[in-house]
């Protein structure tokens, strides 16, 4: 990599170094030129002559006023002339590199430009142009970055009231028929409460998970890692969503070794499977199977969720980690999730130095969970 950096540098510094040594060498001839005049007294013969002109007087005069006065300070006159020569050749060497200080300023202030294109600088500054592209892109790309993250903000306050209204709506409509009827009939008081008490419950998880999904993305969580028997973990959990599974008549088959061991949080590598097995029940079709196989590599277990349901277009795999986002596009909180299964699972895997991919093809969806041997 290093010496990548100086190849591309190379081009600048030989341009550098070329006009340097061009002006030490210009430098070098002025003042050989000047000593030869002097030396050869060249220059006193011009110098008498231009006094004889100038100043209108004969050669004996101007040979006397150039003896006394020139040739007197000769090595002043030398000293100043070479004096001279590298002042301004030197102005020269830094007034030719302030155009390289000026095409940078104007490549800078392409950066705070939009749509202004590629930048291009002079070719030997080739790394420089490469550089300030780079953090054009860079720029552009984080800018992009947070436009959609305030639009995702902005949605997920839409979504969260909108999900929360409906039971909220609920709560207070039976609430109302239970305060304008007093004397209702005991059977038919006891099932609105039942109602009003179930809409209630669903209000309050739904809130406990936006608060818990908001904890994750600031961090806030801390995990209490050890070693998990994977193959028990999944029996345990298969028994839990049972009645989910039951209602639709679909089951879960467990394809790993039973000896499979992975080090995890238990209490929220547990919510992860759990949520991606209720997922896959909410969206399979009626009376088929859940696979969750398993397969252990060098560096990585690798568990896999499959079910058999509808082919999720490829452009919205990468929505179903999104916060509030479900598949049903009616987002009818009593018929689904509150979009936040899939989210709260990922943000907990990455917690865990892992991740979480989905692929989706002839009616089977299949999602794969990366956990790593050894956190770090």
């Amino acid at each position: 990599m290093k010496k990548r950096k100086q190849e591309e540098y190379a081009a600048f510094q030989k341009t550098i170094m070329q006009r340097f040594c061009f002006i030490v060498f210009i430098s070098v001839l002025l003042v050989i030129f000047l000593y030869m005049l002097l030396w050869k007294e060249r220059l006193g013969d011009w110098t008498v002559r231009f006094l004889e002109s100038f100043m209108r007087i004969s050669q004996e005069q101007a040979f006397y006023i150039y003896h006394i006065y020139f040739r007197g300070y000769k090595e002043v006159f030398f000293g100043v002339a070479i004096l001279f020569i590298f002042l301004f050749l030197l102005w020269y060497l830094f007034r030719w590199m302030t155009r390289y200080f000026k095409e940078i300023d104007q490549g800078i202030d392409a950066l705070l430009e939009e749509g202004t294109g590629q930048i291009y600088l002079s070719p030997e500054m080739l790394p420089f142009e490469r550089k300030l592209n780079a953090v054009k892109q860079e720029l552009e790309k984080q800018t992009k970055e947070r436009m959609n993250a305030e639009q995702r903000k902005d949605e997920l306050v839409l979504y969260l009231a909108h999900d929360i209204r409906t039971p909220l709506t609920s709560v207070i409509g039976y609430l109302n028929l239970l305060e304008a009827d007093p004397d209702m009939p005991v059977s038919q008081m006891e099932k609105y409460v039942h109602i009003t008490l179930e809409k209630a419950n669903r209000l309050e998880e739904m809130i406990n998970e936006f608060f818990e999904i908001t904890r994750f993305n600031s961090r806030q969580i801390q995990l209490s890692m050890e070693q998990i028997d994977l193959y028990y973990m999944m029996v345990q959990l298969c028994d839990e969503v049972s009645p989910v599974l039951e209602g639709r008549g679909n089951f879960v088959v467990l394809d790993l070794n039973e000896d499979l061991v992975i080090f995890a949080d238990p209490d929220k590598i547990a919510r992860v499977f759990s949520n991606i097995i209720k997922n896959a029940a909410a969206y399979s079709y009626p009376k088929t199977e859940i696979r969750i196989c398993a397969r252990k590599t060098e560096e990585d277990v690798l568990i896999s969720f499959q079910n058999k349901g509808k082919t999720i277009p490829a452009e919205k795999l990468p929505l179903l980690f999104d916060k509030f986002y479900r598949l049903d596009s009616s987002r009818i909180s009593d018929t689904g999730g509150t979009g936040l299964g899939l989210a709260i699972a990922k943000e907990i895997l990455t917690l865990h130095g892992g991740e979480i991919q989905v692929r989706s093809e002839r009616e089977t969806v299949t999602f794969i969970v990366r956990l790593p041997l050894i956190f770090s």
